[in-house]
C-alpha cells in the first residue's frame, strides 16, 4: 500500500534562495523509496502564519506531511508552534521516538522540539533541519508509518 506525501521545508535561507534545500531533498528521496510518493514540495520562511498555511494546504492534498527545519531553540524556530495550531490530535510517541533515536547519534538531538499529530486523515511530522538529522529521524519512524496511515485512514482491522 502506498501513500502520498508532501515535504515542507521551513528555512529563511532556502526561501531566500541563498541555500540549497538539502534536507528536503533527503526527505523526498527517503519517502519516495519507501512507498510514500512525494506529490509536492513547499518552501516557506520561518514565519508562523506561512508555515500554518503551508501545512493546511499540504494536509489537504497528502496523507503524510513532513516538515524540515524550525524545530530548534532559535528565536525564529516556530515550526512546532505552527504545527500545534493546525493539528487536531498530537501523536507524541512519534516525536519521542525520533528524539530517542537521535540521541544515540548526538546529544544535541535532545534539543529538538518537533511534534507530530493529525489533521483529518493526514499525519504531520516535524523533522529537524539538517540532512543528516532528517535521515536519522525518518529511519527511526519508517516502520510505524504504514500502520499509522492505515489506521488514520479508518482501516482499523489489523487482526
Amino acid at each position: 500500500m502506498s501513500f502520498s506525501s508532501v515535504v515542507v521545508t521551513v528555512s529563511d535561507a532556502v526561501a531566500a534562495g541563498t541555500r540549497e534545500d538539502g534536507s528536503g531533498d533527503v526527505a523526498e528521496q527517503i519517502l519516495d523509496s519507501n512507498g510514500l510518493a512525494v506529490v509536492g514540495r513547499v518552501v516557506v520562511p520561518d514565519e508562523r502564519d506561512q508555515i500554518e498555511r503551508a501545512l493546511l494546504g499540504a494536509a489537504s492534498e497528502a496523507r503524510l506531511v513532513v516538515t524540515t527545519g524550525g524545530t530548534g531553540l532559535g528565536p525564529r524556530d516556530v515550526t512546532p508552534e505552527a504545527t500545534r495550531a493546525v493539528i487536531e490530535r498530537e501523536a507524541p510517541g512519534i516525536a519521542e521516538l525520533m528524539r530517542a533515536s537521535g540521541v544515540t547519534h548526538t546529544p544535541l538531538a535532545a534539543l529538538a522540539r518537533g511534534v507530530a499529530g493529525t489533521r483529518g486523515s493526514a499525519l504531520i511530522i516535524n523533522l529537524p533541519g539538517s540532512p543528516r538529522a532528517v535521515r536519522e529521524s525518518l529511519e527511526a519512524i519508517l516502520v510505524l508509518l504504514p500502520h499509522a496511515l492505515q489506521t488514520l485512514g479508518g482501516d482499523t482491522d489489523h487482526g
